[in-house]
C-alpha cells in the first residue's frame, strides 16, 4: 500500500527505498530452479514491491532502473530462493555485478531461466569449444537472446557449420567476438547461400575464413548485395584468388554506391586521378572505408603540415588508416622537438617512421630523450600535466 502511493506520487527515490519493505533481504540459496517463464506472462504494467525490493539490493541495480525492469518482469517471493541460485551460477561462471545488472536491463525475463535444464548445459558446451572465462559474459550481453536459443537444434549445429570452415575453437571464438549473432548461424540460409557464391566465384577457403573471422557481417547481408559488390570488385581488377579481394569486397559492401562516388570526388578533388585511387585501393582498399571528413583531415595535415606531396600518401596509403590526432600529431611533434635540439639528424622519413610499432617509436624516440628534453612525455601525450609512465 505505502510503496503504491509513493509510486503515484512520485516521490524521491530515497523516500521510496526506505519504504520498501525489509524482511527479503536476507534469504539462503537453494537447488536450481525449474519453470522458465514465457515473454508472455513476463510483463505487467505496475512494479511488485517484492520484485523491485530485491533488484536493488540482490541485484545492485539502481533504483530507476529496477523500477522499470520490476514493470517487466515480476519475481515470485515463494521462490526467491531460486533466483538467487541463478546469481550464484553466472556468478561462478565470471559474470560480475556490472554484468547481471546490465543483463537485467536489457532482459529482465532472464531471471526466470532455467539452470540445470537451459543455462548448465548451454554454458558447458560453449566452454568446451572455447566459450570460456570473461569471453562468455562478453558474448551474452552482447547478444542476451543466447539465453533462450536452443543448444540441440540452434547452438550446436551453428557451431559445426563454422568449424567446417574455420577449422578450430580459437578462430570460431575469434568470429563470436565480432558477430555473436554468428550462434544461430544455422537458422540463416542467407549466409550459406552467400558462402555458396564466393566458393563457386573461385574464393580460396583459407580467405573465406578469414571473411568470416574479419568481417562475418558480410555475409549476412542480402544476396543481390553481396553479388553486386563482387562483381563491382572483380571490375576494378581485384579476383577472389587475389589477397586484398575479401578486404576489398568488405569495404564496398559497407557503403552505397552514393558514397562510394562522393569518395572518390573527394580523392580527386586532392588531385588524384581515378587510375591512381583504385591502384591504391586494390592494394589498401581501407582508403576508401573512412568518412569523407576523415580523408580531407588526413590529406591536409600531410600535405600542408608534414608538407608531403600527394604521390606520397599514394606510396604510402596505410597512412590513411592512422589517427592524425591521436598517431600523426603527436609523433610529428617529437621529431621536431628532437631535430630542433640536434638530438637526431640524419633519420628515415616520416611516413616511413609512422608505420614502427608503438613500442618501438617509445623506446627510440621518448624513453631515449625524455631525460634530457624537459617536457618531451607532454608533447607525446599532447597535454600538459600528464606524466610520464612509470613514475
Amino acid at each position: 500500500m505505502r510503496l503504491s502511493l509513493c509510486l503515484k506520487m512520485k516521490l524521491c527515490p530515497s523516500l521510496l527505498i526506505s519504504l520498501l519493505p525489509k524482511r527479503f533481504i536476507k534469504t539462503a540459496p537453494s537447488p536450481p530452479i525449474t519453470p522458465l517463464p514465457t515473454r508472455s506472462n513476463t510483463t505487467s504494467s505496475s512494479p511488485s514491491s517484492f520484485t523491485l525490493q530485491f533488484l536493488v539490493n540482490s541485484c545492485g541495480l539502481p533504483l530507476e532502473t529496477a523500477l522499470t525492469a520490476s514493470k517487466k518482469f515480476h519475481l515470485n517471493e515463494k521462490n526467491v530462493h531460486k533466483t538467487q541460485c541463478l546469481l550464484h551460477f553466472l556468478k561462478s561462471h565470471h559474470f560480475v555485478d556490472t554484468h547481471i545488472a546490465d543483463l537485467i536491463k536489457k532482459m529482465p525475463a532472464f531471471l526466470g531461466c532455467k539452470v540445470e535444464n537451459n543455462l548448465k548445459p548451454k554454458f558447458e558446451f560453449l566452454a568446451a569449444n572455447g566459450v570460456s572465462g570473461n569471453l562468455l559474459p562478453q558474448l551474452i550481453l552482447s547478444n542476451p537472446d543466447i539465453l533462450w536459443t536452443s543448444l540441440e537444434s540452434t547452438i550446436k549445429p551453428s557451431f559445426k557449420f563454422l568449424k567446417s570452415f574455420l577449422g578450430t575453437n580459437g578462430k570460431i571464438t575469434a568470429a563470436l567476438k565480432r558477430c555473436s549473432w554468428l550462434l544461430r548461424v544455422n537458422r540463416n540460409r542467407t549466409m550459406q547461400t552467400n558462402i555458396d557464391l564466393l566458393i563457386k566465384e573461385g574464393l580460396p577457403l583459407d580467405r573465406l575464413a578469414k571473411l568470416i573471422i574479419s568481417n562475418p557481417r558480410s555475409l549476412l547481408s542480402k544476396h543481390d548485395k553481396i553479388v553486386y559488390a563482387v562483381n563491382s570488385v572483380k571490375t576494378l581488377g581485384l579476383e577472389t584468388n587475389d589477397t586484398m579481394f575479401i578486404y576489398a569486397l568488405g569495404v564496398k559492401m559497407k557503403m552505397t554506391d552514393t558514397t562510394w562516388k562522393k569518395k572518390i570526388e573527394v580523392m580527386k578533388s586532392l588531385g588524384w586521378s581515378e587510375e591512381e585511387i583504385f591502384g591504391t585501393f586494390k592494394r589498401c582498399p581501407q582508403i576508401l572505408q573512412y568518412s569523407e571528413k576523415k580523408i580531407r583531415i588526413t590529406v591536409d595535415f600531410f600535405i600542408n603540415t608534414v608538407d608531403l606531396g600527394p604521390e606520397i600518401l599514394l606510396v604510402y596509403p596505410s597512412l590513411f588508416c592512422l589517427s592524425v590526432d591521436k598517431r600523426v600529431r603527436p609523433w610529428y611533434n617529437v621529431i621536431n622537438v628532437l631535430k630542433s635540439r640536434n638530438l637526431i639528424k640524419r633519420e628515415k622519413k616520416f611516413p616511413s617512421l609512422l608505420l614502427m610499432s608503438e613500442k618501438k617509436f617509445l623506446e627510440n624516440y621518448v624513453d631515449k630523450y625524455v631525460d634530457d628534453v624537459p617536457g618531451l612525455w607532454e608533447v607525446y601525450t599532447g597535454t600538459a600535466n600528464t606524466k610520464k609512465k612509470g613514475t
